[in-house]
């Protein structure tokens, strides 16, 4: 029967190669000189033809949703008080960085219902319950 300090023992003049090192993030790279602008794709001045493909794909989140119409879910059915379509007054409303709009609305359902935002978007389960007066 082997001895257990035998089994506890380190190996004798084994030679391993070094494990491989993990790759540094671009923005921490030691060697190499650090960029004015870290992130890996600079922000740009979008031109015209971003403009109005972003426009459009926000028109299409917002749906039919302007001020005055009631829109009916699953959550409830909600008057639209207001459209935000500035992205940086957006974020600040729903607390997101990413958000490009946002909706303030006030629950019809509810008796002394507080306004709040929403940046939910108009999908197959919302329902148009009133449009809104042009």
């Amino acid at each position: 029967m082997p001895s257990m300090t035998a089994l506890l023992a380190p190996a004798e003049n084994v030679s391993r190669p070094p494990l491989p090192k993990r790759p540094v993030p671009h923005e921490r790279t030691p060697d190499g000189p650090t960029p004015a602008n870290p992130r890996p794709h600079p922000r740009t001045s979008a031109d015209p033809t971003t403009l109005e493909a972003l426009r459009r794909v926000v028109d299409g989140q917002i749906g039919p949703r302007r001020p005055g119409a009631i829109y009916q879910n699953t959550d409830g059915a909600f008057e639209v008080l207001s459209v935000v379509r500035d992205p940086e007054q957006a974020r600040g409303l729903l607390n997101r960085r990413c958000a490009q709009w946002a909706l303030i609305v006030r629950d019809v359902l509810r008796a002394n219902a507080e306004p709040f935002a929403v940046g939910s978007v108009w999908t197959t389960s919302d329902h148009l319950v009133r449009e809104a007066v042009a």
